[in-house]
């Protein structure tokens, strides 16, 4: 049997998130029209309850209070991408790499391409941060939750770097 999914929709900066849990952990955080937003399942169960510590964590990321969160996660994906999320985990808040860079420090340096499509299927966007991850050129390529958001996210913790937790 499988484990029931609760959801909760909570506002941000960045406008509506869905956030979904199961009795594991977080498993989905999206940005309102984020490419790979789920829609919202009949089998899955509203309850904002179940959320109160990733809310709060949310909240202070958003004050700039907080630069690494702490939740139990519960993410599916294949060996790989897990590989690639838990890479994205060791970014230090207000910095980024290229995929390239990501993809050595997994150690798989020739996995460029392959890196950047796990992180464009990252289900916990901003706690798993995808965002910190740019081109070789610097650019600010792909986002599923756009451009724009990958903006306001790194100019935000840029401007928050100085707290320390």
């Amino acid at each position: 049997m499988n484990s029931p999914v609760y959801f909760t929709l909570t506002p941000s900066p960045l406008g509506k998130l869905l956030l979904t849990a199961t009795p594991r952990g977080l498993s989905g955080l999206w940005l309102s029209g984020e490419k790979h937003c789920p829609d919202l399942a009949p089998e899955w169960q509203e309850n904002p309850a179940c959320f109160t510590t990733v809310t709060t964590q949310l909240e202070e990321y958003f004050r700039g209070t907080r630069q690494i969160f702490d939740l139990p996660l519960d993410a599916s994906g294949t060996a790989f991408q897990q590989q690639a999320w838990a890479a994205l985990q060791q970014i230090p808040y207000g910095t980024t790499l290229t995929y390239q860079q990501q993809a050595t420090l997994m150690g798989r340096p020739a996995a460029v391409r392959a890196t950047g499509t796990a992180n464009g299927r990252n289900p916990l966007s901003i706690i798993v941060p995808c965002h910190r991850v740019i081109g070789a050129n610097g650019s600010l390529t792909g986002y599923g939750g756009g451009l724009p958001a990958k903006q306001w996210l790194l100019s935000h913790e840029a401007t928050t770097r100085s707290f320390r937790q």
